[in-house]
């Protein structure tokens, strides 16, 4: 896959991100690295027992499930207890699904029986409302933050899971409120397809009619396969012949709107999904610090620097995040809320999150560790942190604020781009002489170690500072 396709990618579906118009369809492939099986895996044992092959079967799996309730007289039992066998509950999500967790997406679709994507919302602090059932699809959880459409079924209620002819050739007259609300959502939503292998007769079908509703007005969609590679004991004419057919399935995926991403291995899914999550948070910037002491610099022009730096990271079109820090935050927040209303676009919380520290716990144990949870909650939304001042006065003493050095050890840990503004002085200084040599020798762009280099040289008044976080903050956005 080459470069300036993953790039226009990530740039095109982080965009929808922040337009809150993405959306995801995992399949089988998604589970594999739980060790969770594959529908070959699944059917394999079955398959023995009717003196079949799964894998000489593997393009008529659902007829294969269909033989064997035929030959258990409809019983599904057997189909069942596979499942129930090959997904167990109890499994961790693997990073994709974490990775996917954490990103503003409010539906994600699914034809896996597994409760993987569910524990990771679940995980990231997320209320999930799963639907199974055509029932569910009217009731709504309170509060919600993302829906789950298991459209083929649960493990938990393995006998009514989509596995046989049967199920397909009745899809739309049981579950036909499920090929409804994925129709719409296909035509509103771009997706990113994940583990998907495009041979579901259901999503065949919805996208048809999309297609020969919308023709060439439909939304734009991707998906990612791994790149045909030669096996043990393929012949150069088999080997051929795969490439032949993934070829001709991505050009026919074209049809639908949907442009294909080829990598070389799985673990390059991995890396896309990192990258997305990374540009979507480089536009949400957590800004740390403490100010009992303000540098030798007069109240004043602190507070029309902290003032107008806060205007210039919404004109900027970042997100700010604040923690209340002691000093700093009155003059840095008035000034981002009077662009917020400047501009008129989009509602306060969509530029602004605001958490003031909870302090009314007593029992000093449990604040640090309340506190240090909360921390990394805030920062965790963040993909750039900015440190200023980082002083506090105790038993009438100016020390360092371990506060904003803690935030900072957070920041790092969540892989956050760190901008010590060394310039004004205490943590932030010592913080900036601990990263500058990284810095100095890392893969960043020259221009960025440069607005790095500036943020360090002292100045006269405060205000100096302004150009030069917004060069910083340029310079991050081109790389």
């Amino acid at each position: 896959m080459l470069a300036n396709d993953i790039d226009a990618f990530v740039n095109e579906y982080v965009k929808e991100l922040h337009e809150e118009t993405a959306a995801v369809f995992l399949g089988a492939g998604m589970s594999a690295p739980a060790g969770f099986v594959d529908w070959v895996k699944l059917l394999e044992p079955l398959a023995q027992q009717l003196g079949l092959n799964a894998q000489m079967e593997a393009d008529h799996l659902v007829e294969l499930a269909q033989y064997h309730v035929n030959d258990n007289g409809q019983n599904r039992h057997g189909l069942s207890r596979r499942l129930i066998e090959e997904f167990p509950t109890h499994v961790n999500p693997p990073e994709n699904h974490k990775l996917l967790a954490r990103l503003p997406i409010s539906t994600y679709w699914t034809t896996n029986y597994d409760r993987l994507i569910e524990k990771a919302l679940e995980g990231a602090g997320k209320i999930v409302d799963v639907k199974f059932r055509v029932p569910q699809l009217a009731n709504t959880k309170p509060r919600r933050d993302a829906i789950v459409y298991k459209m083929h079924g649960d493990v938990d209620h393995a006998d009514e899971a989509v596995l046989t002819k049967d199920d397909y050739e009745r899809y739309s007259v049981d579950r036909g409120a499920f090929v409804n609300a994925l129709t719409g959502e296909l035509v509103s939503k771009t997706f990113l397809f994940l583990g998907f292998s495009f041979k579901d007769p259901n999503l065949d079908y919805i996208l048809s009619r999309i297609r020969i509703t919308f023709r060439q007005h439909g939304r734009q969609h991707y998906c990612i396969f791994k790149k045909v590679t030669k096996e043990a004991g393929d012949s150069p004419a088999n080997f051929e012949y795969k490439q032949q057919k993934q070829r001709h399935l991505i050009e026919d995926l074209k049809r639908f709107n949907v442009r294909t991403l080829l990598v070389d291995d799985y673990p390059e899914i991995t890396a896309i999904l990192r990258r997305i999550d990374r540009a979507y948070r480089r536009k949400t910037i957590f800004i740390s610090g403490s100010a009992d002491e303000l540098n030798g610099w007069n109240a004043q022009d602190v507070n029309e620097f902290l003032f107008s730096l806060g205007k210039i990271v919404i004109q900027k079109g970042y997100r700010l995040v604040s923690g209340f820090g002691w000093g700093i935050s009155n003059e840095l927040l008035s000034g981002a809320i009077e662009q917020i209303y400047a501009q008129r676009q989009g509602h306060i919380q969509d530029h602004l999150v605001v958490r003031p520290f909870p302090r009314a716990i007593t029992d000093h144990d449990k604040r640090i560790a309340l506190w240090h949870e909360y921390r990394t909650d805030l920062i965790s939304q963040a993909g750039i942190a900015l440190f200023l001042f980082g002083n506090k006065r105790v038993d009438g003493k100016i020390v360092p604020a371990d506060g904003v050095e803690k935030e900072f050890r957070i920041a790092q840990s969540l892989d956050l781009v760190t901008l010590p503004v060394g310039a004004t002085g205490y943590s932030a200084k010592s913080l900036a002489e601990e990263i500058g040599p990284g810095v100095e020798s890392g893969t960043e762009r020259a221009e960025f170690k440069e607005a790095f280099r500036r943020l360090q040289e002292g100045v006269a008044k405060p205000q100096e500072l302004l150009d030069k976080i917004s060069n910083a903050f340029d310079a991050l956005g081109k790389h």
